[in-house]
Protein backbone atom coordinates (compact mmCIF):
# COMPACT_ATOMS: atom_id res chain seq x y z
CA UNK A 1 0.00 0.00 0.00
CA UNK A 2 0.97 3.55 -0.79
CA UNK A 3 1.31 5.99 1.81
CA UNK A 4 0.05 8.85 2.78
CA UNK A 5 -3.93 7.54 3.06
CA UNK A 6 -6.03 10.47 3.03
CA UNK A 7 -9.58 9.83 5.20
CA UNK A 8 -12.67 11.27 6.55
CA UNK A 9 -15.34 11.05 8.94
CA UNK A 10 -18.54 10.52 7.44
CA UNK A 11 -19.92 13.75 9.07
CA UNK A 12 -16.80 15.95 8.39
CA UNK A 13 -15.74 16.69 11.53
CA UNK A 14 -12.27 14.96 10.87
CA UNK A 15 -9.81 15.07 8.49
CA UNK A 16 -6.70 11.87 8.63
CA UNK A 17 -3.20 11.77 7.07
CA UNK A 18 -2.43 8.07 7.23
CA UNK A 19 1.22 8.27 7.46
CA UNK A 20 1.91 4.40 7.76
CA UNK A 21 0.40 1.88 9.34
CA UNK A 22 1.52 3.04 12.72
CA UNK A 23 1.34 6.77 12.30
CA UNK A 24 -1.14 9.30 11.48
CA UNK A 25 -2.57 13.08 11.59
CA UNK A 26 -5.62 14.16 12.67
CA UNK A 27 -7.45 17.58 11.47
CA UNK A 28 -10.60 18.09 14.22
CA UNK A 29 -13.15 20.48 13.44
CA UNK A 30 -14.98 21.76 16.65
CA UNK A 31 -17.05 24.81 15.92
CA UNK A 32 -14.98 27.69 14.64
CA UNK A 33 -11.84 25.99 16.16
CA UNK A 34 -9.36 23.25 14.05
CA UNK A 35 -7.20 21.08 16.19
CA UNK A 36 -4.42 19.19 14.81
CA UNK A 37 -3.17 16.02 16.59
CA UNK A 38 -0.22 13.91 15.56
CA UNK A 39 -0.93 10.18 16.30
CA UNK A 40 1.48 7.99 17.11
CA UNK A 41 0.09 3.87 17.52
CA UNK A 42 1.09 2.09 20.04
CA UNK A 43 -1.82 0.50 21.71
CA UNK A 44 -3.61 -2.10 20.34
CA UNK A 45 -6.95 -0.15 19.95
CA UNK A 46 -4.70 2.44 18.11
CA UNK A 47 -3.52 0.27 15.47
CA UNK A 48 -6.97 -1.12 14.96
CA UNK A 49 -8.48 2.06 14.24
CA UNK A 50 -5.81 3.18 11.63
CA UNK A 51 -6.65 -0.88 10.10
CA UNK A 52 -10.18 0.72 9.95
CA UNK A 53 -9.79 3.94 8.43
CA UNK A 54 -7.26 2.36 5.43
CA UNK A 55 -10.06 0.28 4.69
CA UNK A 56 -13.03 2.79 5.22
CA UNK A 57 -14.86 -0.20 7.19
CA UNK A 58 -18.01 0.51 8.24
CA UNK A 59 -19.67 3.64 7.43
CA UNK A 60 -17.50 5.76 9.78
CA UNK A 61 -14.46 6.72 7.45
CA UNK A 62 -14.40 7.45 3.77
CA UNK A 63 -11.93 8.51 1.11
CA UNK A 64 -10.56 11.95 1.07
CA UNK A 65 -7.83 13.91 -0.96
CA UNK A 66 -4.87 15.37 -0.03
CA UNK A 67 -6.08 18.61 -1.32
CA UNK A 68 -9.13 18.61 0.64
CA UNK A 69 -6.88 17.82 4.16
CA UNK A 70 -5.04 20.47 3.30
CA UNK A 71 -7.85 22.84 2.58
CA UNK A 72 -9.23 21.96 6.32
CA UNK A 73 -5.56 21.83 7.92
CA UNK A 74 -5.44 25.82 6.76
CA UNK A 75 -8.65 27.05 7.79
Amino acid sequence: MDFPQYRKRFDNKSYYKIINERNFEEVQLIGNKVFIHTIKAEKYFEILRIQEMIECDGEMYVISTEAEFQKVKRS
